[in-house]
């Protein structure tokens, strides 16, 4: 069977992989067999979500009635169902699971909750939800989901008393593991920005949580850190640095709430805002987009400001408020920069100045004069290939370059090569 929650975090504690893992515990000493346990993150951009998005679902044998009052048991006790915005849900089915359309739709866009409940219903999933029910949305999805690219993550978990105190996590420890491990692990800290993302600031019951290729290398970096005594740790099987939540998409059609790969041409220098923020103007046609590299995002601002007017580029990111926020970005081309320039003088070798409006240019040692200037060219500061935000700025989805770029985006750069494969997709 598979049982899915979803919901029962709020921005004041709890967490719903923490409910999770205390579910497959409290299943195992019920006598039932855990199979594998799954984090599913889902549209990031959803505003309904408390914090992460994410949905955990269980895979496991045994009775599914008892598995189901446990279930709703462990709700009601550790929910935060005091919170406004806590709405959970639980969901089991047999071997038959809703469709992995649903999943996809739930990741890459919207669902309601009664498409919800039809996917339960449609293979005779038994479900419950409290209050609202809109965490039936995120349980379904979680059983739901096809995971044809999957990372993993362990998680560890702090005892219930020491919860909204200061973490005690030693950070030279955490430096070693991402040392040793990277690139089978990433995003325990960011060395450019000279950060630890691994921890959160939140007062949930996560100590800390590694991510990486697969069981072995999560466990292998865990197993290096040094921290308070845990309450319990899981490994979750999940697509987070998948890219899951992005789809092709084209300026001029793309919809509020989604995560688009975008091609087209900077048709304008990047501007720096108040805060540091900079805005990129890119076209396709008579259409046109802004996109943002907000001030968290550090040094990767740097790339969007060396990018120049005629730079074909592929961008990656949510779409919100009418323009794109980047979370990497794959330069195409990046030609030299070529200007008018004074001409050099033949006889003294020095450069020449203006002689003044409409009149060419003269010599200041020999008096020499030239009319038309030079066509001089300047090397760039960027050369074509991928670039990303550094990992204190990377959403729980995104794929870390260090994963290589996935198939869609592959398929990406050689359709914009080839003008026939675009105007087929249009």
């Amino acid at each position: 069977m598979w049982i899915g929650i979803d919901d029962t975090d709020s921005p004041e504690g709890m967490c719903t992989t923490y409910l999770g893992a205390v579910l497959a515990r409290r299943l195992a000493e019920a006598g039932m067999q855990i199979r594998s346990l799954r984090l599913i993150r889902l549209n990031p951009n959803v505003i309904w979500k408390t914090r992460g998005n994410a949905a955990v679902a269980i895979e496991a044998e045994g009775d599914p009635d008892l598995a189901f009052a446990i279930g709703s048991d462990l709700i009601d006790e550790l929910a935060d169902l005091a919170c406004d915005r806590t709405n959970p849900g639980l969901v089991i089915c047999g071997g038959t699971r809703p469709p992995a359309s649903f999943a996809e739709q739930a990741i890459t866009g919207f669902c309601t909750i009664d498409e919800a409940i039809a996917a339960c219903e449609g293979v005779s999933a038994r479900y419950a939800g409290w209050k609202n029910g809109r965490g039936l949305i995120g349980a379904t999805a979680a059983i739901a989901a096809d995971l044809r690219d999957s990372t993993s993550e362990i998680l560890v978990y702090r005892e219930g008393a020491s919860c909204g105190t200061k973490r005690s996590v030693d950070p030279i420890t955490l430096r070693l593991a991402e040392e040793v491990t990277f690139p089978h692990t990433w995003d325990t800290v960011d060395r450019m920005n000279r950060t630890i993302v691994c921890v959160p600031h939140t007062p949930d019951p996560v100590l800390f949580g590694i991510r990486g290729e697969n069981p072995v290398w999560v466990s292998l970096a865990r197993h290096l850190i040094r921290s308070e005594t845990p309450e319990l740790e899981a490994i979750f099987e999940t697509n987070q640095g998948t890219d899951a939540h992005l789809i092709w998409g084209f300026i001029g059609s793309l919809e509020e709430g989604r995560s688009y790969l975008v091609s087209g041409t900077v048709s304008s220098s990047p501007v720096t805002g108040i805060g540091g923020h900079v805005s990129l103007l890119i076209r396709d046609g008579e259409y046109s987009l802004t996109c943002m590299a907000y001030e968290p995002t550090k040094g990767f601002r740097d790339v969007i400001r060396a990018l120049a007017p005629g730079d074909r580029v592929v961008v990656c990111g949510s779409y919100k408020d009418s323009s794109l926020n980047l979370e990497k970005i794959l330069i195409i081309t990046a030609e030299p920069i070529s200007f008018w320039d004074a001409p050099i003088c033949p006889s003294c070798g020095k450069k020449m100045t203006s002689a003044g409006a409409d009149k060419g240019y003269k010599c200041r040692l020999c008096s020499m004069r030239m009319r038309d200037p030079v066509i001089r060219r300047r090397d760039r500061m960027i050369a074509p290939g991928w670039y990303e935000v550094p990992p204190s700025a990377r959403r729980h989805l995104a794929r870390p370059l260090c994963r290589g770029a996935p198939a869609i985006l592959n398929d990406v750069v050689r359709d914009i090569s080839d003008p026939i494969n675009v105007n087929q997709q249009k």
